[in-house]
């Protein structure tokens, strides 16, 4: 599957903490999670559910240079593990980064909005290599577990939770997978043939 997917994951806290260097300047770091693993996401389309395994990016994390935006912006850089001014890593928890902004009109902004608590999530930009889904009959509903992505940027957002991801439609039936109005409609195209059978 070959689609651009970004997902939103709201954090408990992103830290903001200052750092005065030789000279005087302070370099204004934050962090915090980028996503934790196998934690269930919020309803996607109303069709399915998703995690991400621990190891998604361990790949990643080796091959790519990865890149900090300002929401999903790329002409608002904000780091890069290519200078280490984005650290990122996996623990047992989840994804961890650490991000100094630059000192410039939007890693001000970045850092004000963030202060203020305007903005209070991280997204992250991925394609999927590898994953895995599971139909869950009792409810209704597939879930999607994310086994090896690759990674390429992060993102602070204040976007909503989860919003609908970039993955289409197609790339769902591509797979197989039917969503709850496809088998709605079949459930009752059968229940009309039966009863034109018992007519008939």
């Amino acid at each position: 599957m070959d689609d651009l997917v970004k997902r939103y994951m709201p954090v408990e806290t992103i830290e903001i903490r200052g750092t005065e260097n030789e000279g005087g300047s302070t370099t204004r770091t934050i962090g915090g999670y980028v996503v934790k693993f196998n934690q269930r996401s919020h309803l996607i389309w109303g069709e399915f559910y998703e995690r991400v395994a621990k190891g998604a990016f361990a790949r990643s994390l080796q091959e790519n240079t990865i890149k900090a935006f300002w929401n999903h912006r790329s002409d608002f850089v904000l780091g890069s593990t290519k200078n280490g001014t984005l650290r990122l890593s996996e623990d047992d928890i989840g994804l961890a980064f650490e991000l100094d902004l630059p000192n410039n009109t939007w890693g001000n902004d970045a850092y004000e909005s963030i202060q203020r608590g305007d903005v209070d999530g991280v997204s992250f930009g991925f394609y999927v290599r590898s994953d895995s889904w599971q139909y869950l009959k009792d409810e209704d509903v597939y879930e999607r577990t994310l086994l090896d992505v690759n990674l390429f940027e992060v993102s602070p957002t204040p976007f909503a939770a989860y919003p609908d991801s970039e993955v289409n439609q197609r790339s769902l039936e591509q797979l197989g997978i039917t969503t709850k109005e496809q088998r709605k409609h079949e459930k009752e195209k059968i229940l009309l043939e039966i009863d034109l059978l018992a007519i008939g």
